[in-house]
């Protein structure tokens, strides 16, 4: 398909970014750590964390990883939410030639064991407060090397004395737990202070980060990034960005408010990555559900790129103290993961003065590859415009590109993309075209300006607040459950995350109640994935070969919507 849409870019955004600025990663972050050393990197709890301090403290934990063993390539798990341990952990195991395996914190221990099987991590970086899990899991899969941090061990005395009391004795947030093995993070900084980090000459075709998402099997499969695809995902968005920045003179350094996951590839890169290129100042939210204390972690800053989900944006405008927060240099405010409401961008807008952004990205695209102009003046209802390098086309189920204006599947090819699923080639090939294009199972329709928009999904997977659930993973946890006979997983519309998980049940028991089923999949499976409704069925539609009709429950449930 013809680059319509560059014809169509906000001045000053060229239609390709040279993406071979860094041979690596850790180049980039030698020039900034060089660039902005007396700068804050990022700012949590209270406690700024400067680019020069950043450097030392992952120079040190790299030096441990290697003093440790690891060597070039192995894969290192981190378990972490928004706290000054991850930036640390993550530059260090990318400058020490490893590769960073993202692990959601919440995970539960089935969900835990595949991925620590299927990365081969020899290494887990974990905060105490998720160490039951972990517990639960090394009986079974050891990790060589266990590295277990506190919640204040970053924050100095005495505030990370108090902060470590309060969270475990007061909170109580840190339940018991028995690693004897495992290295606290303070004796792993300090091991590292005494060592050299050696140097390790990596190239753009190098690993750097295993991001899992779901597998349409059921089986999470890990994207695998290159230092090539987190470079040119950082540096087209880098270019998509200026002409949102010059809406407004931004006094001070750059503000980003960082209260979406890093262990999810948006943050990693719009925040984390993006936030070193630029100099900018990441400000950590470790818990975003808590809006009153997310309001307390940003008053004190003038606030310049906001990126959210839409049930973040829509909490916080909503929230009675939200004026509250100094939106006067508020420039860009990326919305993505999940769709965006035009209600709830409305409100924003009305808040901040500042329209939301909407975007489109994957796990497998190393974030966002298309997006609105961060200029627009206005709620568009549309993701956007392949962003610098990208490449998209529309086609059927035999791969040839539609008619214009027709629906068809998005593809997409550019130097961002992953390079494939980690240790699964023949589901890699299943989802390529011949001439290299990621068959993304969305359905869109493209304008005369090059704008898409969705308006199906080919495959089954559900969006809750922009993390992928896929339903043969919820079917086959519930199937596990004692008393069920059959399920069936679908996603429903949801005011607040966009789509819910509803589960359909046949009963092998009929004495099987409601709460039993919910106890055994909150056992098995993380919050997101978790089905908000539950209901019981004699029986579930299904094929004459006998393929359970997804499809056609969903089509249920969107009638009994409409007609409410």
């Amino acid at each position: 398909m013809e680059k319509i849409w560059t014809r169509h870019y906000p001045e000053g955004v060229p239609a390709a970014v040279d993406t071979d600025q860094y041979r690596s990663i850790p180049d980039l972050l030698a020039e900034s750590f060089e660039r902005f050393k007396q700068r804050d990197a990022y700012v949590c709890m209270g406690r700024h964390m400067s680019f020069a301090e950043l450097d030392e403290l992952s120079r040190r934990f790299a030096a441990f990883l290697q003093a440790r063993g690891l060597k070039r390539g192995d894969r290192v798990a981190v378990m972490m939410p928004n706290v000054l341990q991850y930036p640390v952990c993550a530059a260090a195991i990318l400058r020490a030639g490893l590769v960073l395996v993202n692990v959601n914190p919440l995970y539960t221990p089935r969900e835990l064991k595949h991925q620590l099987a299927d990365s081969g991590a020899r290494a887990l970086v974990l905060l105490e407060n998720f160490a039951t899990t972990v517990e639960k899991v090394v009986a079974e899969h050891p990790v060589e090397l266990l590295v277990v941090a506190s919640m204040g061990d970053l924050l100095g005395f005495p505030k990370g004395a108090i902060t470590n009391f309060v969270v475990r004795r007061v909170k109580k947030m840190v339940p018991p737990y028995s690693l004897p093995s495992a290295v606290p993070f303070k004796r792993a900084l300090a091991e590292g202070a005494g060592r050299a980090l050696q140097p390790v000459e990596l190239g753009q075709d190098d690993v750097a980060v295993l991001q899992y998402t779901g597998g349409t099997t059921g089986v999470a499969k890990g994207a695998v990034l290159l230092h090539r695809s987190l470079i040119a995902a950082l540096l087209a968005s880098e270019a998509w960005m200026q002409p949102g920045l010059k809406r407004k003179t931004m006094t001070g350094h750059m503000h980003i408010v960082c209260a979406l996951p890093l262990y999810h590839v948006f943050a990693f890169v719009t925040c984390c990555l993006l936030g070193m290129r630029a100099g900018g100042c990441n400000i950590l939210i470790p818990n975003p559900r808590d809006i009153g204390g997310l309001i307390d972690a940003l008053k004190p800053f003038r606030l310049h790129v906001f990126p959210a989900v839409n049930t973040l944006f829509n909490a916080v405008a909503n929230h009675p103290r939200a004026s509250e927060l100094d939106f006067s240099e508020l420039m860009i405010s990326n919305g993505g993961g999940t769709a965006i409401q035009e209600a709830v961008a409305k409100r924003w807008l009305e808040l901040t003065g500042c329209p939301v952004v909407e975007g489109y990205g994957l796990t497998e695209s190393s974030s966002g590859i298309t997006c609105n102009p961060t200029d627009s003046a206005a709620y568009t209802g549309t993701i956007g415009m392949p962003m610098s390098n990208a490449e998209v086309r529309l086609v059927d189920d035999e791969d040839r590109d539609v008619g214009p204006g027709e629906p068809g599947e998005i593809a997409l090819r550019s130097p961002q993309m992953m390079a494939g699923y980690w240790q699964r080639p023949e589901e890699t090939a299943q989802c390529m075209t011949a001439d290299g294009f990621f068959k993304t199972g969305d359905v869109g329709v493209i304008d005369e300006r090059g704008y898409l928009k969705i308006v199906d999904r080919k495959k089954d997977m559900i969006l809750v607040s922009g993390f992928n659930v896929y339903p043969n993973e919820i079917e086959a946890v519930a199937a596990a459950c004692p008393g069920v006979l059959e399920a069936a997983a679908i996603g429903v519309p949801d005011k607040n995350s966009g789509e819910a998980v509803k589960l359909f049940v046949v009963r092998k028991d009929p004495e099987l109640k409601l709460d039993q089923v919910k106890a055994y999949l909150a056992e098995h499976l993380t919050g997101y994935k978790k089905p908000k409704h539950i209901e019981f069925r004699d029986d579930l539609p299904k094929t004459n070969v006998g393929k359970i009709l997804r499809r056609e429950l969903r089509d249920a449930e969107l009638s009994k919507s409409a007609a409410t």
